[in-house]
């Protein structure tokens, strides 16, 4: 990955991954010609806009798995969703979000590396 801005960075294949301040994981959307999915891109990378929303689902176990340890006794398998809107360099976090920032709009945060 190189630096495109301080809040976007590529990948060799039309990718362009920025941070989510929501999950606080990175997120990869893949813009041009190539094989689906693919969104538009503004071509500004200080401000981007992408259509069309950017959804992104993880499972994960709770409790986790603690490395060297026997699994806890009961897990649960938990599906957590982000979903926004990125517009104009801000992320719009949807209703259906599963992390504290549903319904709010922020700012693309920088990265930090």
């Amino acid at each position: 990955m190189s630096a495109l801005s301080r809040k976007l960075r590529d990948t060799e294949d039309n990718g362009l991954v920025f941070l989510c301040p929501g999950c606080g994981k990175r997120h990869l959307i893949k813009h041009g010609s190539g094989k689906p999915p693919r969104w538009t891109w503004n071509g500004d990378a200080e401000k981007p806009t992408f259509r069309p929303s950017v959804l992104v689902r993880y499972e994960h176990w709770v409790p986790p798995a603690m490395p060297n340890q026997p699994p806890p006794e009961s897990q649960e398998k938990v599906i957590d969703v982000c979903h926004s809107f990125v517009t104009d360099g801000r992320i719009e976090f949807l209703g259906d979000c599963t992390h504290a920032l549903a319904g709010q709009t922020v700012d693309l945060p920088e990265w930090t590396e």
